[in-house]
C-alpha cells in the first residue's frame, strides 16, 4: 500500500479529543496494521460485532460474509494465502473524514496465487468508528475482475 500511516503508541480514542480526531487516528492505525500483516491488531481495532459487507462473490474464497473482530482480522490472512503478496498493490487517494465516518478511495491490484491471473480498479471503503472501535467496515470494488481472476476460464 503506497500509503504510509503511523500507528499510535497507546489507545486512538484515548489520544484526540473529537469524534472526527478519533475516527482518523483509528483509520490510521487500520492502514498500518493492514500494511503490517498485524492480525492481531486488527482484531483489537475491530468491535466486538461489525457491520460488514463486500459484494457476495461465491468464487472468491476470501470475500464472505463476516461479524465478529476475528473474522472481519482474518480476511488480510486469507487474502494473502489466495494471492500473491509481492504482486499486491493499494493506494489510497483520498481519505475523507466526517464525525465517525470516513471513506477511502483508491486503486488496488493483485494476482491471484491458483490461476496466476490479475485482478484491479478502484475501490472504496467506508469505515465508521465508535468507542474507538471499527464498527462498520463496507467495501465497494471491482468484483467482476476479481471473479474472473480467480476462474478457471478463459477470459
Amino acid at each position: 500500500m503506497s500509503v504510509t500511516p503511523t500507528t499510535p503508541t497507546t489507545s486512538p480514542a484515548a489520544t484526540t479529543s473529537s469524534p472526527a480526531e478519533t475516527t482518523r487516528a483509528v483509520v490510521q492505525a487500520f492502514l498500518a496494521a493492514r500494511l503490517a500483516g498485524d492480525t492481531a491488531r486488527l482484531t483489537a481495532l475491530f468491535a466486538d460485532e461489525v457491520d460488514w459487507l463486500l459484494a457476495e462473490n461465491p468464487t472468491v474464497p476470501w470475500i464472505r460474509p463476516r461479524s465478529t473482530a476475528a473474522e472481519c482480522a482474518a480476511q488480510f490472512t486469507e487474502l494473502m494465502e489466495h494471492t500473491v503478496p509481492e504482486d499486491a498493490r493499494a493506494s489510497v487517494d483520498a481519505l475523507l473524514v466526517d464525525g465517525t465516518d470516513a471513506v477511502l478511495t483508491g486503486h488496488l491490484s493483485g494476482t491471484v496465487r491458483a490461476t496466476g491471473k490479475s485482478f484491479e480498479g478502484p475501490f472504496a471503503l467506508r469505515l465508521t468508528v465508535e468507542n474507538g472501535r471499527i464498527t462498520r467496515h463496507h467495501l465497494y470494488e471491482n468484483s467482476l475482475s476479481i471473479a474472473e481472476a480467480v476462474s478457471d476460464r478463459a477470459r
